[in-house]
């Protein structure tokens, strides 16, 4: 098949599964189709799916991810102060790398909202229909909603990575406070220690809570790069984290966090700020 046919293939399925095939009228572009097939998949629930959807989808996300461009890990320049920090740019989906990090909703089953543009939806996106499933059969084993801070990890499926490490971060509606703050560097903390305990080498973080959770970012930064700091410093098992941003502005305050030798300031507030 050519990844047209491999998209028209998924489209009709997901249609004729849900029963919309009548009342959904397939675009003719690819950049609309695309678009439509993503949106098939962000509200599709978590249930088995036949097996041959599932080897024209990954080979059609495998060619995807490949014509994006994957970025391996190895390759990115270390800070200047700390050999196994790394300052990354990008797409998150196409690093090669041991572990990605996933800003989850606490249903930890992905972003429903078609097409959304958090790093939930995208990350879904991408790793496939499987990644929905891995996630509904640990949240089942559980029988309750994630908590803020704890940390989760299923395959990466079609990612370029291994792993998905999968947290939830706190959700800020008013002031931020300290105990804001004390789950955002649980989070963190949760996620390097299930990494080291997964004995993987190396971990990429997302800016978890500053987008949709409207968690500051200058402070998010912060926590983020002290609270791995202080992993590091007690734990030789990971041997690189990358703090990965897509906005220039989390570039520059990430970049004058690592590149320098001064202490960050306290990640938790002493009163609400």
């Amino acid at each position: 098949m050519t990844q047209t046919q491999r998209l028209e293939f998924m489209i009709n399925y997901l249609l004729n599964e849900s029963g919309q095939s009548d009342a959904v009228p397939v675009p003719d572009g690819d950049a609309e189709r695309k678009r439509l097939l993503r949106s098939l998949m962000n509200i599709r629930p978590p249930r088995l799916i036949d097996i041959e959807f599932l080897r024209v989808q990954d080979a059609y996300l495998t060619e995807e991810v490949r014509a994006k461009g994957i970025t391996d890990s190895d390759t990115l320049p270390v800070s200047p102060v700390d050999n196994r920090l790394v300052l990354w740019r990008g797409d998150i989906t196409t690093l090669k790398t041991d572990a990605i990090v996933n800003a989850a909703n606490r249903t930890l089953r992905g972003c429903f909202i078609p097409c959304h543009s958090c790093v939930d939806n995208i990350i879904h996106s991408v790793s496939g229909i499987q990644l929905r499933l891995a996630c509904d059969e640990l949240m089942t084993e559980q029988g309750c909603d994630e908590s803020t801070g704890k940390a989760k990890i299923t395959p990466a499926f079609n990612l370029p990575c291994s792993y998905v490490l999968h947290t939830v971060g706190p959700i800020v509606s008013g002031a931020l406070t300290k105990k804001h703050c004390e789950q955002l560097a649980d989070c963190y903390r949760s996620c390097l220690e299930l990494a080291s305990d997964q004995e993987l080498k190396s971990i990429a973080f997302c800016c978890i809570s500053t987008g949709e959770f409207h968690f500051p970012q200058e402070k998010a930064a912060e926590i983020a790069v002290q609270t791995v700091r202080d992993f590091l410093q007690t734990d030789n098992r990971l041997e690189k984290v990358i703090f990965n941003v897509f906005k220039q502005e989390d570039y520059d305050i990430y970049k004058r966090l690592l590149y320098s030798t001064a202490p960050t300031a306290s990640t938790m507030p002493s009163r609400e700020i």
